[in-house]
């Protein structure tokens, strides 16, 4: 027989309602449980599916509806205590928690106190109506919700740019504001790479990919799926990347989107080139004639986002580097010749110098103050063993390198293996740290790069060099391509700060500099989960206002 339960005035968000239903999914003599708040779509479909009742008719969205096959009126009886079991269960493992709830945005306004950031994981048909509620209050918006018309969406959005407020979303599953992870977001370390993105999975594969790299995440901004289409208009996108440009720190911004819509794209574009930090844009489907574009650097896939974006900010071990004006060059000191042939290639096309093809004096490149030196040469090798096996060669002409004040960068490589160095990290890092530490003595600095070429079972362990190397001041990249890449970036940074006025909103400046105040709207799993990371969250038990009815509601947002 077909049971139906009507609870009045008991609204759970959509992850307890699939809670209730696998738990009831056991229970015997019960099969084909439906468990969904009494809106209208709900009940359409129970009726597509001939599953309505009488009871059905007269509920509201705000009221829980059981929709069971029980063999008998026992049984359906028994899913009635079950069900009012399993709620009663839920409530009490919430007063546990010590997570902090109230019954209306106010009161959670009240109890946070000045709250500056709200999660929104309602039904789409309340969210405008509440992010404006949050608007009104000054409150920067994560908007998880789908089903938000793109007419609410560029209301909302333009009212908030208005206000000096973000709306991140509709339909935004990802964003991290100083590794504080909102929505579907991973775990990663922190660092200077910050991101926006109009793809939320797009943007989770791209922070993954940044952290297996070596790398580290300042923030990750969540635009919403639909904020670079025609009608929107890029507007949250454009407010992102101006903020994380003013943003201490972050010294490399990231762009991903789905694709664009042609002139929403050229907008953007434009203003990444306007920006004083290096961008790397991947708009999926983009294929870009050019790697590189002034500041703006492109990449073809997601991983290729991730690994120039590593190159240019450098691996989250590393340390700030200050330079003065007048380092311009970089110097590398290779031990490797393909490796040292391959800098020279990359260094080459960047800085648009020439090569040395005859390799003069070991010289793979040579070219104005920059130098690439392949210490593996004939000319270096006579007589004396190659300087994978004796450091010593390369220990000496650091001391030069360091001593030359228009020198920007030492450029090295590391090579393992059977018959290499036992240690060559060792012989170089104590050399390396007295090279830096006499500079600083002196208010000068020098940035050292250098990559790992091994595995963790030769017998030296890449890991035990990298942390040997990183330990002495050295950026260590996962790969030669990388260490250039870094090396060039270092080069290029300006050397003095910005001098200009921030044009982004205090507002939007405060939520990437402090941590943030929030009120919870919907999922209560998002509360719980940043409630456990020591966040100050408070969570609002939303539920439909005036029961749900859209024409009350209305009436009741007009007098707002």
């Amino acid at each position: 027989m077909l049971y139906c339960i009507v609870k009045p005035n008991t609204y759970r968000d959509s992850l307890t309602l699939m809670q209730l239903s696998n738990a009831l999914s056991g229970v015997n003599g019960v099969s084909k449980v439906a468990i969904v708040m009494g809106t209208p779509a709900n009940k359409e479909v129970l009726r597509a599916a001939g599953r309505a009742a009488a009871e059905l008719e007269g509920a509201r969205p705000t009221d829980l509806v059981i929709v069971a096959d029980a063999v008998d009126a026992t049984v359906g009886g028994s899913l009635v205590a079950r069900v009012t079991e399993l709620l009663g269960r839920q409530t009490v493992a919430l007063r546990r928690s010590g997570l902090r709830c109230a019954r209306s945005l106010g009161r959670a306004a009240d109890i946070v106190g000045e709250p500056n950031l709200a999660l929104v994981s309602i039904p789409g048909e309340y969210v405008a109506s509440e992010v404006h509620r949050l608007l009104d209050r000054n409150i920067h918006a994560f908007v998880f919700s789908d089903g938000v018309s793109v007419e609410d969406e560029v209301r909302l959005k333009r009212r908030a740019r208005e206000k000096g407020l973000l709306v991140m979303g509709p339909d935004c599953g990802t964003a991290s504001l100083g590794g504080l992870p909102l929505g579907f977001a991973n775990e990663v370390r922190g660092g200077s790479i910050g991101l926006l993105g109009a793809s939320g999975s797009g943007l989770q594969e791209v922070m993954v990919q940044i952290d297996r790299l070596g790398g580290g995440v300042s923030h990750a901004i969540g635009l919403g799926g639909r904020d670079l289409r025609a009608e929107v208009g890029g507007i949250t996108c454009v407010q992102a990347m101006q903020a994380l440009d003013e943003d201490p720190a972050t010294g490399v911004v990231v762009l991903i989107s789905k694709p664009p819509a042609p002139t929403v794209r050229d907008e953007v574009i434009g203003v990444a080139r306007t920006l004083s930090k290096p961008v790397v844009a991947h708009l999926i489907g983009e294929r870009p004639g050019v790697e590189a574009d002034g500041n703006v650097h492109h990449a073809r896939t997601l991983a290729e986002a991730a690994r120039v974006a590593v190159g240019l900010a450098g691996p989250r071990a590393s340390r700030a580097v200050v330079l003065r004006p007048e380092q311009r060059w970089i110097k590398a000191l290779y031990t490797g010749g393909s490796l040292a042939a391959e800098a020279a290639t990359l260094l080459h096309a960047a800085l648009c110098v020439s090569g040395d093809p005859d390799h003069r004096a070991g010289y793979v490149m040579k070219s104005a103050g920059h130098e690439v030196i392949d210490l593996g040469d004939d000319l270096y090798t006579r007589g004396r063993p190659h300087p994978m096996i004796d450091p010593s060669l390369r220990s000496e002409r650091i001391a030069g390198v360091f001593a030359d004040p228009e020198n920007a960068v030492l450029l090295l490589d590391i090579i393992l293996g059977h018959g290499s160095a036992q240690d060559p990290a060792g012989a170089l890092a104590p050399i390396i740290a007295d090279g830096l530490a006499r500079l600083r003595a002196h208010d000068r600095d020098l940035a050292v790069v250098a990559s790992v070429c091994g595995t963790e079972t030769d017998p030296q362990s890449a890991s035990a060099q990298t942390l040997t190397l990183e330990q002495a001041g050295v950026a260590v990249s996962p790969d030669n391509a990388t260490a250039i890449r870094h090396a060039l970036a270092i080069v290029a940074r300006p050397r003095a700060p910005r001098a200009s006025v921030p044009t982004t909103p205090a507002s939007i400046r405060q939520l990437l500099t402090r941590p943030p105040r929030i009120i919870n709207i919907g999922l209560r799993g998002f509360a719980e989960s940043l409630h456990r990371r020591g966040a100050d969250i408070v969570h609002y038990d939303w539920a439909p206002v005036a029961g749900g009815d859209p024409r009350l509601q209305a009436l009741l947002d007009s007098l707002t």
